[in-house]
C-alpha cells in the first residue's frame, strides 16, 4: 500500500505535458500505421497500372521459353506490344512464338538465339542488329539460373559456378547495355529486371544458395543505381523480388495461395512496372516483409539454414537413386 501512495505521488509530480506528449506520440504512431496500411492497399489493388505502350511499341525478353519470361511474352502481346524473344533453344522459340501468335495474331515477334552461359559478343551483336530500329520500350531481363539444389558452396562444380555469375550477372547486364541507346535516343523505356528474395531485400542471409543469393544482390543494386542514373532521362528501372512462383527453376510444380503461377505473378507484375524502383508484386509475398522487419536476423538465418539443409538432404537422396 505504502508503494502503491509513493507510486501515485510521483505521477503527481509529474509535469503536465508529460502525459500529453505520450498521446500525442501514440497518436503520431497509430496514424503513421494507419496512413502505411492504406498506402498499401492503394498499391497493391487500387493504383492503375501504366499503359506499357507509351514506352514503346515493342518488349525484349531474355528467357522467354519457360516459367515467368514465357508469362511476361504472353501477357505483353495481349497488351499490344510486339516482342523480341531472346533465348538459347531455337527449338522452344518458335513453339512459343508460334502459340503467342495463335493467341495474339497481330503481335510481331522477332527472335534471338543466344545462350548466356557461353560466349556473349555474337549474340549481343544479333539483338543489336535485330532492335536497330524497332521502338524497344520495355526491357524484362528474366534469364538467370539457380542451383538444382540446395549445396555448400565448396560443393559446386565449375559450370555451375560460372553458369550463376554468368547467366544472373553478366548476362542481364550487357542485355541492358545492348538496349539503353535506344532508349536514351528516344527519352523513355522501362526496364525490369527480375531479383530474388534471396538477393538481401527480404531475408538476412540465404545459406546453401550463396552464390545465386549474391548474383541476385547484384541485380538489386544494379538495378536501384540505374533507377538514379536514368530516370531523368524518362527510363523506369525497377528490381522485382519475387518470393517462391511456380516454376521449373524453382523446382514447383503447383501453385498455391503464397506461391503463385508465372501467369499470376506476372499478371500483379505489370501492374508495378514504371513505378516503384524495388518492389513484390505479389501481394501475399509482401507479408514476408513484415515478417522480416519484426522478426531477429539470427532467427531467420537459422530457419533458413534449417530448411535449406532438408532441401540439400532431398536433392542428395535424388542424385543417388540416378545414379543407382
Amino acid at each position: 500500500m505504502l508503494m502503491e501512495l509513493c507510486f501515485i505521488e510521483q505521477l503527481k509530480s509529474l509535469p503536465l505535458w508529460l502525459p500529453l506528449l505520450l498521446l500525442a506520440l501514440g497518436s503520431f504512431s497509430a496514424v503513421k500505421l494507419l496512413f502505411s496500411f492504406l498506402k498499401w492497399v492503394y498499391v497493391y489493388f487500387l493504383r492503375p497500372a501504366k499503359n506499357l505502350k507509351n514506352y514503346g511499341s515493342w518488349a525484349l525478353i531474355t528467357g522467354p521459353t519457360d516459367g515467368i519470361g514465357k508469362a511476361f511474352a504472353f501477357q505483353l502481346a495481349r497488351k499490344g506490344l510486339n516482342l523480341v524473344l531472346v533465348g538459347r533453344n531455337p527449338d522452344k522459340l518458335k513453339h512459343v512464338s508460334d502459340a503467342i501468335l495463335a493467341k495474339a495474331g497481330n503481335t510481331k515477334i522477332k527472335t534471338v538465339v543466344l545462350d548466356f552461359s557461353g560466349e556473349l559478343s555474337d549474340g549481343l551483336r544479333r539483338i543489336g542488329e535485330v532492335i536497330d530500329g524497332l521502338d524497344v520500350g520495355v526491357l524484362i531481363n528474366n534469364v538467370g539460373c539457380c542451383y538444382p539444389y540446395a549445396r555448400y558452396v565448396h560443393e559446386l562444380d565449375e559450370k555451375l559456378m560460372n553458369d550463376l555469375i554468368k547467366i544472373n550477372i553478366e548476362g542481364t547486364t550487357k542485355v541492358t547495355h545492348a538496349v539503353l541507346p535506344g532508349m536514351l535516343k528516344r527519352k523513355r523505356g522501362a526496364i525490369v529486371n527480375i531479383g530474388s528474395a534471396g538477393g538481401g531485400s527480404i531475408l538476412p542471409s540465404y545459406p546453401l544458395y550463396t552464390v545465386y543469393a549474391a548474383a541476385k544482390g547484384y541485380i538489386d543494386q544494379f538495378s536501384k543505381s540505374l533507377y538514379v542514373e536514368y530516370k531523368k532521362s524518362g527510363i523506369d528501372v525497377q528490381c522485382q523480388v519475387p518470393c517462391y512462383v511456380a516454376t521449373k527453376m524453382a523446382s514447383i510444380r503447383k501453385s498455391s495461395f503464397l506461391v503463385p503461377s508465372s501467369d499470376g505473378y506476372v499478371r500483379a507484375a505489370l501492374r508495378w512496372v514504371g513505378y516503384e524502383h524495388q518492389c513484390t508484386p505479389y501481394w501475399p509475398h509482401s507479408v514476408l516483409w513484415a515478417l522480416r522487419n519484426s522478426t531477429p536476423d539470427f532467427i531467420l538465418d537459422a530457419l533458413a539454414l534449417w530448411y535449406f539443409l532438408s532441401l540439400r538432404k532431398k536433392g542428395q537422396l535424388k542424385d543417388a537413386r540416378k545414379k543407382n
